[in-house]
């Protein structure tokens, strides 16, 4: 009977969903607070959304999560266009609905 949860929970892709949604609580509850990161430059904050954002088009929420709290990041994405004018980045249409 196991099995045929495991495969069923596979086939409909939860099985996935499951495993990294463990993963982030493992990690939120392993999170060690009381040891403080070091200050969040500008630069890797921009790059740290510039992989949030990849994660998240992609639907790779949890590990968007993780990187989220592991990196110090604003729990609010930083808006698209002030990211455009930081990077220097000209965007035309399709690059705007990416």
């Amino acid at each position: 009977m196991v099995t045929v949860l495991k495969d069923t929970l596979e086939k409909r892709g939860a099985l996935g969903q499951i495993k990294a949604r463990i993963r982030a609580e493992v990690f939120n509850a392993l999170d060690d607070q009381s040891e403080p990161r070091p200050p969040l430059c500008h630069e890797n904050l921009l790059i740290n959304e510039l992989i949030r954002e990849y994660l998240e088009f992609n639907k790779y929420k949890y590990s968007a999560s993780v990187l989220t709290a592991e990196a110090g990041q604003p729990e609010v994405p930083l808006d698209r266009q002030f990211l455009v004018k930081e990077l220097n980045i000209v965007e035309d249409a399709n690059g705007k609905s990416v």
